[in-house]
């Protein structure tokens, strides 16, 4: 499986299927989440669990295919040169408001241990920006997302 989504993610294929279109998609958004895991300097057991439920309840995936997933998206988020990588596959995949429930799951991996660290902020902030959501909502979306945590 593993190497079945690797060579997924590195076709370059003129039409590619809707399967492989939904694998990019699916590391993509996974590797985003690992990024910002990540921001803070401590990637923790509760950001990985987070991880590995939203993008279950998400994509609908099983354990098996979210394990390698997971290690997949790992290995392009440290090898990637910069965000775009994944966010122009959000872009090209992701209706408005699916980017935005992406925001806010994002929102709420930065919120699991409770509090905002300043790279995670920025981090945020740059993820935004690429997937074209404006600065409003992206304040919105930490505001709704705090509120719902119970943070204040």
């Amino acid at each position: 499986m593993f190497d079945h989504l690797k060579k997924i993610f590195s076709e370059e294929t003129e039409k590619p299927s809707s399967e492989t279109k939904n694998k990019k998609v699916e590391i993509a958004a996974c590797a985003l989440f690992i990024e910002m895991a990540k921001a803070d300097g401590e990637f923790s057991d509760d950001e990985r669990s987070f991880i590995i439920s939203e993008m279950k309840r998400t994509f609908n995936l099983d354990d098996n295919y979210t394990k390698d997933l997971m290690i997949l998206a790992e290995q392009k988020a440290k090898e990637s040169i910069s965000l775009y990588e994944f966010t122009s596959i959000i872009n090209n995949s992701f209706s408005q408001q699916e980017k935005t429930e992406l925001i806010e799951s994002l929102w709420k991996l930065i919120y699991t241990d409770k509090k905002l660290n300043a790279y995670e902020d920025h981090l945020i902030k740059q993820i935004g920006a690429t997937m074209n959501i404006e600065h409003k909502q992206l304040i919105n979306s930490k505001l709704w997302v705090k509120q719902q945590l119970g943070l204040n």
